[in-house]
Parts: structure tokens; sequence; C-alpha cells
């Protein structure tokens, strides 16, 4: 994390550790457990039983992950050859909004979808984009984006950065102040997150190097949002969006897990950074 970078210094990674479990009636049952969310380079693995592959009931698509993540799982899912979901997009006919650019990206909506016998990538993924276009174009969200000077679109674009940086549910709404207040201020945003999704990584910092490429979604040189959602957020990120807390914040740093520091003095923000510089140098001799 650059000094001047308002980010908890990262985009969270976690990983999804899949397993299988037999109801009593004896069908395979996906079991999705850990915490998920942006960054984390996961797909759905093949469920094998007695040896044999088994195709998996229903599929489960976190909060937080990415569009190039998505893909995977349900070309893992329903067993297809790797890239076949990201084809299919053609075919799809998705109902995106006209700023979307027909990528679906923040329009995956996170949720535990049937696989049917008649499960296809076309499918699911209309499944998904039907779904979030219930969840995020209805009245309550369309009002509340204009209460931020927002479309719906750029309303999920924040959710996608709230979803990426906020350390658990109970920052969401400072995170999404943050954004705000930056963009209110001509200021550029400056999150790794954004980093993060233009190098197709995860990671805990952001190096000067990073924060020099040549990219849309480089927060730290371009100003305003990035061009698209950076994955695809659940609800809470997106009421965060749209009803962030009230604040005057400008940085903020996890400094520790369970401990995010939101302040408008960039001074406190330094020190604050300090501090997690210290905790990751001790976790580093730590685990030596």
């Amino acid at each position: 994390m650059q000094m001047n970078s308002p980010s908890r210094s990262t985009a969270t990674t976690a990983s999804v550790r899949s397993t299988i479990r037999l109801t009593r009636r004896g069908r395979l049952v996906l079991i999705a457990t850990g915490a998920v969310v942006a960054g984390a380079a996961v797909a759905v693995p093949l469920l094998l039983l007695g040896g044999e592959e088994a195709r998996p009931t229903s599929l489960v698509i976190p909060e937080g992950w990415r569009a190039s993540q998505v893909y995977r799982a349900v070309d893992k899912a329903l067993a297809l050859p790797p890239g076949t979901t990201r084809k299919s997009l053609a075919k799809a006919r998705l109902k995106l909004p006209s700023d979307a650019g027909g990528n679906p990206e923040g329009y995956l909506f996170p949720a535990t979808y049937p696989l049917g016998g008649k499960a296809t990538p076309e499918r699911l993924l209309t499944a998904m984009v039907d779904t979030a276009d219930k969840k995020f174009n209805g009245a309550p969200v369309t009002a509340g984006a204009r209460r931020n000077a927002m479309n719906a679109y750029q309303a999920v674009t924040v959710a996608s950065i709230v979803q990426a940086e906020a350390a658990d549910e109970a920052d969401m709404g400072k995170v999404a102040r943050v954004i705000l207040n930056r963009l209110e201020r001509g200021m550029p945003l400056q999150m790794d997150s954004t980093l993060n999704y233009a190098l197709n990584r995860s990671t805990l910092r952001a190096t000067v190097k990073d924060t020099r490429i040549d990219s849309p979604y480089n927060s730290y040189q371009r100003m305003g949002l990035p061009p698209t959602p950076i994955d695809n957020p659940g609800e809470a990120a997106m009421r965060a969006a749209i009803s962030p807390a009230p604040g005057d914040w400008l940085y903020f740093v996890t400094v520790k897990p369970g401990d995010t520091r939101f302040t408008a003095d960039y001074r406190e923000h330094q020190r604050n950074v300090e501090e997690f510089n210290r905790q990751q140098r001790s976790a580093s001799a730590t685990a030596r």
C-alpha cells in the first residue's frame, strides 16, 4: 500500500474449500465453506466420490468473485472445456445495462444456482444477470444512487470496490463513504483493489511500480470510478454504496484483523499505515 492510499492495503484474499457430503437421500451436495471475497483465483473443483467424477447439484457463486472466476466455476461444474463459458457470452443475450457495453462484470449475482439436467453456461449466466437486475435496478437502488449523484451502474461499480476493500460487512458503509468523499473532492480513489483487477491478481500490497501501470483501472493515476465494476458484489455492499455511513473520512487501512481505521487526517493515516507495516513485518518474522 502506498502511503497516500486510502485503501486497507489489500483486496482481501481468501479461499474456498469445496467439499461434498451425502445427504440422507444419498444425493451429492456442494458445500462451500470459508470467507470468500474478490481476488482469490478459485474455481469450483470437479467433485469426486469413489474415484468417479460426480456433477454437483448446485453452483455457489460467492460475493466478490470476478467474472473470470465465475466462468471457470461454471466450466468446472458442468465439466466443460476451459473457456467454454466465456465464449458463450455472445449467445447468452444477457440483459445488461447499456453502460456495461456487454461486459457482465458486476451483474453475475452471487447466489446458489441449481444445476439441473438442462443447465448450460448460457442459462446459468442469464439466471445470474436476471437476479442482479431484480436486486440492483429497483426503485430503492435507483433513488439511492441518485442521492449520491450516480446512476445504478455507477452504484454497482462502487459496491464492487466496497466488496473488495471492506474487511467485513460492518466496515462497508464507511468504505463507501470514503469512496464518495474522494469523488466529491476530485481526489483519485487510490484503491489497491482496482490495481489488482487490472493486473488480474490479488495481493496485500501495491508497489510504486504497480501504481504507474497504464490502465483505466489504475485509480492512482486515473480520476473517477473505473470503467466497470471490479467484481460481483452482494446486497450488503450495494446497500453500503447507496446508503453510506455519515463521516468525513478520506483514508482507511486495516492494521490487523478487526482493526480498520478510518480518518480524514493524512498524518494520522500515515501513522496507521506505519503500524500496519510493523504488523506485517512481525507476522513475516514469526512465519520464518
